[in-house]
């Protein structure tokens, strides 16, 4: 699933919390800023881990502010799967 994540989601920590949320989860995938100020995010996994870090994403740690979370793409069977978590620069 990728996802792109709008409102206050730069410089307030948002893909360190991302990619801590994701490695308790075990989902595996990326995490990176975008020139705009949004965040997108790439999440591999079992669709009930991927539901309980999108709960996680829509409130975003504490100095952030979600506006909206859209999903850009869903696939069951992705042409990559990723290994682990990582933030992308």
């Amino acid at each position: 699933m990728k996802l792109k994540i709008s409102g206050r989601v730069q410089g307030v920590g948002f893909r360190h919390f991302t990619r801590t949320n994701a490695g308790d989860l075990g989902i595996k995938g990326w995490v990176r800023n975008l020139d705009n100020g949004d965040v997108e995010v790439l999440i591999q996994g079992p669709e009930e881990k991927l539901k309980l870090i999108l709960d996680k994403l829509k409130s975003g740690p504490m100095p952030a502010r979600v506006d909206n979370v859209n999903i850009i793409e869903e696939t069951e069977n992705p042409d990559k799967k990723e290994k682990t978590f990582r933030v992308v620069h």
